[in-house]
């Protein structure tokens, strides 16, 4: 089934409000959700069935034509079976919307395909196991409509929803209905979702002529490039060196710690829905249930202030500069490893979310006409200096740049940012390896010939180190009598403050001895 193509001039945008339903619509949206939770599980039990039992067939040897007909994993074939089947296994169907079935069955579809490119190595994120079954208490509640009866009503305070009437909003909805009251956006779904102990709706939108707001006036440096770190969130300079901007992380969730910790073990202390003794759920206390509320709207409220931060960084850096420089970073296996050695690390990396950066500025260059440069994962930013080229090896907690060069101390931030900035800016960018020489493996030509992109040590006296060990099937030497290769070492052009050493092999014959 093909999808949906966006047309020529319109861009997809998301527009999301809290809303404030009665309680016997929030009845609705729990049987909802319930039934969509419903769909999935009793779908994807069908499913694992037929492949049990088709491999069950098979040691017994029958053959692969006589075996029992494969359900099919695409959402048109999930669906009719399950239409088939609803008024057996879910005679009260009716009491809610064919959406809400649509939803986990959808889920489930999206969650087999995933399985199944991981297995056969089609996709590139980490691998992706069989779909589980979902709880009732450890699932997201969320369904989502994309027919029917969809409406942002008039008095800009209440959406209409199929099955579920109007519900009433927290905030106004004036920025999504003057767009469609000018006919500029068209909504394609909604979904409502409980989190943070609200319900709140999304609305998935197709917009015209999505460019960047008349009154934001742009920056006298075009070229840019973006540091992104857990101390500063993003420092900005350009290729001459010039800081443009540094903006601090928030620490939502460093700042909020106490009275998270406190509210943790106040929810530790009440009876919840597990009981360890005798390994059963059981009916959760009204005190257990108003402690772990009080724990999401905490959550809620880090999540809610970290978002802002970001999104008034990156829609900044988008509408204010012509050309953007960023690092790709795979915040996933960053975090990955280390276990409580690296607890602090992570938690500090996942209160920065450092892995939006990019992901928000990919489409928001492209509403406000913004060019996107993203450095490969193997471009040394950080070590490489922004004066000569050289690269340094640097520790974690080193926050200033020291070249081996003996280049004027600098930030580290501030140089990975000017680094950035040239690799956006092709005149101003070099090769990188500070002999202006091309090299095998850089940003520009890919990995070369697979050479070892690792940094070698730092040298402690200040100057470049020397090469050293054994080279197969070439002998060190250095008497003049013996064929092989010698070692001579000459001085680099005199530098004020650099002392360089270029260390190279001249092959010496008996008889050029002679």
């Amino acid at each position: 089934m093909a999808g949906f193509e966006i047309p020529e001039g319109w861009t997809a945008q998301a527009f999301r409000f809290a809303l404030d339903p009665s309680p016997a619509q929030v009845s609705m949206l729990e049987s909802h959700c319930g039934a969509a939770r419903f769909a999935f599980n009793h779908m994807l039990g069908a499913v694992k069935a037929n492949l049990d039992q088709r491999a069950a067939e098979r040691s017994y040897g029958i053959a692969e034509r006589d075996l029992t007909p494969a359900q099919g994993w695409s959402l048109p074939k999930l669906r009719k079976t399950w239409n088939q089947i609803k008024g057996e296994v879910a005679p009260w169907w009716q009491a809610n919307s064919k959406e809400a079935y649509n939803t986990g069955i959808d889920g489930l579809a999206r969650a087999l395909q995933n399985w199944s490119t991981s297995r056969s190595g089609e996709r590139a994120d980490a691998a992706v196991g069989f779909p589980k079954f979902k709880t009732r208490h450890r699932t997201a509640r969320s369904v989502r409509f994309t027919t029917g009866v969809i409406r942002v009503e008039a008095d800009r305070r209440h959406i209409t929803l199929p099955r579920l009437g109007t519900i009433r909003t927290h905030e106004s909805t004036r920025k999504l209905a003057r767009r469609l009251g000018a006919g500029t956006a068209r909504i394609l779904s909604v979904t409502v979702r409980f989190t943070g102990g609200r319900w709140q709706c999304s609305f998935q939108v197709i917009v015209a002529s999505k460019t960047r707001p008349a009154h934001t006036g742009r920056s006298e440096h075009p070229v840019v490039g973006a540091d992104v770190g857990v101390k500063d969130l993003l420092v900005v300079a350009t290729p001459d060196g010039t800081e443009v901007g540094r903006v601090g992380a928030p620490k939502p969730l460093t700042r909020a710690q106490s009275r998270l910790r406190a509210a943790q073990r106040q929810a530790a202390r009440r009876r919840g829905p597990y009981d360890p003794q005798t390994k059963t759920h059981r009916a959760p206390s009204n005190r257990w249930q108003r402690a772990n509320a009080r724990v999401g709207r905490i959550h809620a409220k880090v999540a809610a202030i970290r978002a802002d931060e970001i999104h008034k960084a990156t829609s900044a850096l988008a509408t204010s500069h012509k050309v953007v420089a960023v690092e790709q970073l795979s915040a996933k296996n960053m975090a990955r490893h280390g276990g409580r050695r690296k607890r602090g690390l992570n938690r500090a990396l996942g209160d920065a979310a450092v892995g939006r950066i990019r992901t928000q500025l990919d489409y928001k260059s492209t509403w406000y006409g913004t060019t996107l440069v993203t450095a490969p994962r193997c471009f040394p930013s950080t070590q490489l200096c922004s004066r000569c080229g050289t690269k340094t090896k640097l520790r974690l907690r080193d926050r200033v740049y020291q070249c081996r060069n003996g280049c004027p101390p600098i930030d580290r931030d501030l140089n990975a940012a000017i680094n950035l900035a040239r690799l956006g800016d092709p005149t101003t960018w070099g090769t990188g390896t500070g002999t202006d020489s091309g090299s095998a493996a850089n940003h520009r030509v890919g990995d070369g010939r697979g050479a070892i992109q690792k940094t070698s040590p730092t040298a402690t006296s200040g100057a470049v180190g020397t090469a050293g060990g054994d080279e197969t099937s070439t002998p060190h030497t250095t008497h003049p009598g013996v064929q092989g290769p010698l070692l001579r070492e000459e001085k680099l052009p005199e530098m004020p403050g650099v002392i360089q050493t270029l260390t190279f092999r001249v092959t010496v014959t008996p008889e050029a001895t002679d």
